[in-house]
């Protein structure tokens, strides 16, 4: 059997390949802390064209929403296999893309030109009637859902500073949202504006401004889908965070305007940078990120506003990221990280920076074939569940990160366990709040370790206990577990990862 062969390998791999320590994890699973969205797990598509360059290498390829294959069989079942997967359509080109609707078809429909003088690095780009059709078709035979970032820069014009000046002129997006109604495509939500709100990038609109089109956007949606069984969400700014832009405008679309506050993560710095793998694997950097959580979520609360916070887009290193390191292994250990501290502060859904394209993509550019962090977000999505439990590591160093959640679709619950010791495998034991039996006698609990082909954290192969992870003839993989007697320490191997089901952990919040 699969699993037992994997069982092998790596019970050799742990006993016998690395000096061992020792901790413990204490879940509390009396009450839940926080909860996801039930589309946690989501990535974007992007604008970007082929000449698209950074650094003197162009990542991009034939990744754009204009020009990708959506014939491809990989590509396809690649979606599939989240059941459903949320694509957020958007990036820093969709406020300059105009709409080809049949009410504005009079006007020139030209593809994005490299402009170096243009706002962004491009001229304006058009978005095609046919070719939304055609996406629209793959979304609904791969059955994806999905969020589209509107162009917020229509009717502005810059007022000499750094703020774009003037309202929004939405008549070609209200045409375009119009037309997407009449062909019967669901989207999940409409987002306004790419990064033009909070720490904008390139042009900046005021927050004030910038509640008031929120406003009217709000009103067009409620007019435009009044006889639709369902309501798209409405999400901004989707820009990076900034304490008083977003407190200003939360309060300014208070209590119902927006249904999502989204922001934007790349921490790393930009993707020339050549110490990303050292910050991935120091701790305190990873945790300076839970500021912005937290800071979020206290003006979520405080404001008493319905609205939600999701990451609207995190690709961790800016400009495209960087090849070897946001295409491999060792950025898993970010991802991860990001999704077990961003669930913590409530946040509904994060969009991994991209689906594909760049140099962070979850799929090959070229080939699609999966990166490492394409299963690392697929186990994600299949294990663990909306209800987000305390986990707390304990041990001689602090370089376990120790997340929980109820498991999904199951009882019990999925620990997430990340070692970024380079040396030591960490010998686990857990503890419960709960004064009672946490496992049952004789049960068993089901473990998916990750680790890096050769050993080489910037390896673009990942192993999942002992196997190569690896499509077939356009299939994605089956993600099997070994099975292991759940009264045994959890042994995690130096520079892994681990999740780990437990059906039978009592846990009273996953009741």
């Amino acid at each position: 059997m699969a699993w037992l062969a994997g069982g092998l390998w790596l019970l050799a791999l742990l006993r016998l390949g690395a000096a061992a320590e020792s901790g413990v994890v204490k879940v509390d699973g009396s009450v839940a802390i926080a909860s996801t969205g039930e589309f946690f797990v989501c990535a974007t598509l992007d604008w970007w064209p082929a000449d698209k360059c950074d650094y003197g290498t162009c990542s991009w390829g034939n990744a754009s929403l204009l020009n990708l294959d959506l014939s491809n069989e990989l590509l396809l079942n690649a979606v599939r296999a989240f059941s459903p997967l949320l694509l957020r359509l958007g990036g820093t080109l969709q406020d300059k893309v105009l709409y080809h609707t049949p009410d504005d078809g009079r006007l020139p429909c030209v593809p994005f030109a490299k402009n170096g003088s243009a706002t962004f690095g491009f001229t304006r780009g058009c978005l095609t009637m046919s070719r939304w059709d055609e996406l629209n078709a793959f979304f609904q035979k791969s059955g994806a859902k999905v969020v589209f970032g509107l162009n917020a820069l229509n009717g502005r014009d810059p007022d000499g500073g750094s703020y774009m000046g003037g309202s929004w002129d939405m008549t070609n997006a209200a045409s375009f949202i119009q037309y997407t109604v009449s062909k019967g495509y669901e989207i999940h939500g409409w987002e306004l504006g790419n990064e033009l709100g909070g720490k904008a990038v390139g042009t900046s609109i005021a927050a004030d401004q910038y509640a008031k089109d929120a406003t009217f956007l709000k009103w067009v949606l409620e007019d435009t889908y009044e006889d639709s069984p369902s309501k798209p969400l409405l999400l901004a700014p989707g820009s990076f965070f900034d304490e008083d832009w977003f407190g200003e405008f939360i309060a300014k679309t208070s209590p119902d305007i927006v249904s999502v506050v989204s922001h934007h993560i790349y921490n790393l710095g930009p993707g020339v940078d050549t110490h990303i793998v050292e910050k991935i694997l120091k701790p305190s950097f990873l945790d300076g990120m839970a500021r912005t959580f937290s800071e979020l979520q206290r003006l979520l609360k405080t404001a008493g506003t319905s609205a939600v916070a999701w990451v609207g887009e995190a690709g961790g290193s800016y400009n495209s990221g960087h090849h070897l390191v946001t295409d491999a292994f060792v950025f898993s250990f970010w991802y991860l990280d990001q999704l077990g501290m961003s669930a913590k502060y409530d946040t509904k859904t994060y969009c991994r920076q991209s689906f594909i394209g760049g140099n962070y993509g979850l799929l090959n550019t070229t080939t699609f074939q999966p990166n490492p962090d394409y299963y690392s977000a697929l186990l994600w999505h299949r294990l663990m569940g909306t209800t987000v439990l305390d986990a707390k590591f304990s041990g001689t160093n602090n370089l376990i990160r120790a997340y929980a959640h109820c498991a999904k679709n199951s009882p019990g619950i999925t620990l997430l366990l990340i070692n970024l010791h380079g040396n030591a495998r960490n010998d686990v034991s857990l503890t419960s709040e709960e004064p009672l039996v946490v496992q049952a006698s004789g049960a068993m609990r089901e473990e998916y370790h990750l680790l890096p082909e050769g050993g080489d954290i910037q390896s673009q192969v990942m192993l999942l206990n002992g196997r190569a992870l690896t499509t077939d003839a356009g299939n994605i993989p089956r993600l099997e577990p070994i099975i292991v007697d759940a009264a045994q320490h959890i042994s995690i191997a130096p520079l892994s990862i681990a999740f780990v089901h437990m059906p039978n952990y009592y846990a009273p919040a996953c009741s």
